[in-house]
């Protein structure tokens, strides 16, 4: 029996991924968390096979909260499912210990085949992001300026060119508009970008942002 942990801010997702693996055999979801912070509580409250996390959840960055659960729980497998099917983003969820990436578009689907692939220690990546992957490779082998960012930093910069403001980005993330001011300013500096607009353009451009995200 494969135990897996859920953690999504939206309630409806967390009933929709339960409802699936409690219609396939060899599944038992052993605890849910809504944010950051109950995610950390969650893994070192219970014992389990695999993580389903949300990449987006208020309180902290989803790259950030894979790597502290990887360091707290070594063992533990981590799917990433979310709404974000930009390549920068899974390659940033790969290397701070994800084994897994899926995109909610295609997670009723896929779900159970790729919880069973990373509960038996492989690594699962849905088809078109594996075809994404793949485009990837095409590209120069120069550092573009948004892979000098941080995770935290790409993750601020992806909000800011999407639109939202400061005082937004400072409450999803549970941190102070100076703080994110902060971030803005080291985002400037790093990408050598003049203001906000040139941040926007350049996220078009590289197509960093996804169909969801506001403009």
């Amino acid at each position: 029996m494969t135990r897996v942990l859920i953690a999504d801010d939206h309630a409806l997702v967390r009933d929709g991924l339960r409802h699936i693996l409690k219609g396939a055999s060899g599944f038992e979801v052993v605890g849910e968390a809504n944010d950051g912070v109950s995610t950390i509580a969650l893994i070192r409250a219970n014992a389990a096979d695999v993580l389903v996390l949300d990449l987006s959840m208020p309180g902290r960055n989803g790259v950030e909260l894979i790597k502290q659960i990887k360091e707290e729980k070594p063992a533990l497998r981590i799917l990433v499912l979310t709404m974000h099917a930009e390549q920068q983003y899974a390659v940033r969820a790969f290397k701070a210990g994800a084994s897994g990436y899926l995109t909610k578009e295609s997670a009723s689907a896929e779900l159970v085949t790729a919880v069973s692939k990373v509960a038996s220690g492989g690594v699962y990546v849905s088809l078109a992001m594996a075809e994404r992957f793949a485009q990837s490779l095409n590209e120069p082998v120069d550092t573009l300026p948004h892979q000098r960012l941080s995770d935290r930093e790409f993750d601020v910069f992806r909000r800011i060119a999407a639109g939202q403001t400061l005082t937004e980005i400072a409450a999803e993330l549970c941190v102070s508009s100076k703080t994110v001011s902060t971030y803005k300013t080291r985002i400037l500096e790093k990408m050598q970008m003049p203001h906000e607009a040139a941040l926007v353009r350049y996220a078009l451009r590289h197509k960093l942002l996804g169909e969801d995200d506001e403009i």
